[in-house]
């Protein structure tokens, strides 16, 4: 059985060519085919019907996985979606028409067989468990304030569906999906592939910025453009076409492979006596997307189980790779200064005054977003606020000013004024009667949180 026709065929019109380019010197046909051969010798007639079909059915798909290190070492198609019989994500469609159980969901528990310490590490980052932390701290959803439509295509498209069943294939409501803190089948948590996308699963990719920027982006989040903005993502714009970006996992090196570095870098890859994590929570001393800006192991939504300290301290060993001690410890001191001034100036006394206003009867907090003050509130720190902490920390000016603090001020004068002109006439805010599109559910996923 010939599984990889196309080499065959390269190799004979290479053959051809040298026979013209150098007459009287002999080329066979059949011209060595060295890893044809030795994938025929290591290959299951699962996994080689497998190649077959996806080679004339998906050749976009097939290109990717030849050029894999997966396929580099013999790794198959089966050897990523082979399930058991009685398992719950097998893909019944195929079982019928195949009779081989296959999963059509490739889960972190299946690249765990192969990758038990990054399948760990991930479980333990808050990139798989965003669905709890989504539900815990987002009012769209406890709020029900849109709908299963809207939330499936933009909010649950990066943080992760809840995967069901629809009859014998997957429920097109949640699939497909390779949000991060997918909600898998087989009761594993993320999906790989967020960053390392099917079939080549290249390492080169989910290093560079690009990759974090699918989800790391807009007016809530903007980490891809601050991080474009900054000295390091003028570096990468440079000289990032120079990079070793194949290193082997665990000795990518700054100043050895990459000059700049990017959010893989800083966040994930090892450098100095930091070692290389796939859990992002790691090395962080704030948590700067909460309302009020608290250290990591005080975030109610989902806890660090280490000290802030220990976390700083992996993160300046990465820094200090490139820059001298003070350096590090200065730019540390002006972040503290700005969450402080965040939390001080601008996010405590808005929500002191948004809890006056529901004392008072001025606002109804049965819902949420049906009233202006309500969103003023809820951008003042998930927007503008947000993005002065991040922008800070990550050294993009124009972010800490211009899209941070200087539309905190614009955002918190509006809100308290509105505020303020309510109390002084004991009037009740204006609700938007027809409030578009209210309708998502307000129930916490069952599978996440239990019954």
């Amino acid at each position: 059985m010939r599984t990889l026709i196309n080499i065959e065929q390269i190799c004979i019109t290479v053959a051809a060519v040298l026979a013209l380019v150098l007459p009287g010197t002999v080329f066979a046909a059949n011209y060595p085919k060295t890893k044809e051969f030795r994938i025929e010798r290591g290959m299951s007639n699962e996994a080689a019907g497998c190649i077959e079909c996806h080679q004339k059915e998906h050749p976009g798909l097939f290109a990717d996985w030849t050029k894999s290190r997966h396929a580099s070492a013999n790794i198959t198609c089966y050897d990523c979606h082979k399930a058991a019989e009685h398992d719950k994500d097998i893909s019944q469609t195929h079982f019928k028409e195949d009779k081989v159980p296959i999963t059509a969901v490739v889960t972190p528990k299946d690249c765990s067989r192969c990758h038990p310490d990054e399948a760990k590490e991930y479980s333990q980052s808050k990139h798989a468990n965003t669905v709890e932390i989504m539900w815990k701290l987002d009012p769209w959803l406890n709020h029900g304030m849109n709908s299963e439509v809207e939330r499936a295509s933009g909010c649950l498209h990066c943080h992760g569906t809840v995967l069901k069943m629809k009859g014998d294939s997957l429920d097109p409501a949640t699939w497909p999906n390779v949000g991060v803190g997918r909600v898998n089948l087989d009761g594993s948590l993320g999906s790989c592939t967020s960053c390392h996308t099917r079939h080549m699963f290249s390492v080169m990719e989910a290093r560079k910025p690009e990759a974090c920027g699918q989800c790391h982006l807009g007016p809530d989040h903007p980490q891809i453009e601050i991080y474009m903005e900054s000295k390091h993502g003028d570096i990468y714009t440079a000289h990032g076409d120079g990079y070793n970006w194949d290193a082997p996992a665990g000795t990518w090196t700054p100043g050895l492979d990459y000059r700049g570095p990017t959010c893989a870098s800083c966040h994930m890859s090892g450098a100095g006596k930091t070692m290389t994590s796939h859990n992002v929570t790691e090395r962080l001393s704030w948590e700067l997307q909460a309302p009020l800006t608290v250290r990591p192991e005080n975030f109610g939504p989902f806890p660090n189980k280490t000290d802030w300290n220990t976390e700083r301290d992996k993160m300046k060993e990465i820094c200090v790779q490139c820059h001298g001690q003070t350096w590090v410890n200065d730019h540390y001191i002006k972040l503290d200064q700005v969450v402080q001034e965040y939390n001080d100036v601008y996010f405590k006394p808005a929500k002191a005054m948004l809890d006056k206003l529901y004392a008072a009867g001025l606002l109804d907090n049965t819902r949420y977003f049906d009233e202006a003050l309500e969103v003023e509130y809820y951008e003042l720190w998930h927007h503008e606020g947000r993005r002065a902490r991040m922008g800070t920390a990550m050294m993009a000016p124009d972010y800490a000013w211009w899209h941070g603090f200087y539309e905190c001020k614009k955002r918190f004068n509006k809100f308290m004024e509105e505020a303020n002109e309510l109390l002084a006439h004991n009037k009740k805010a204006y609700k938007a009667v027809d409030f578009p599109n209210a309708t998502g559910s307000k129930e916490k996923p069952k599978e996440v949180f239990g019954k």
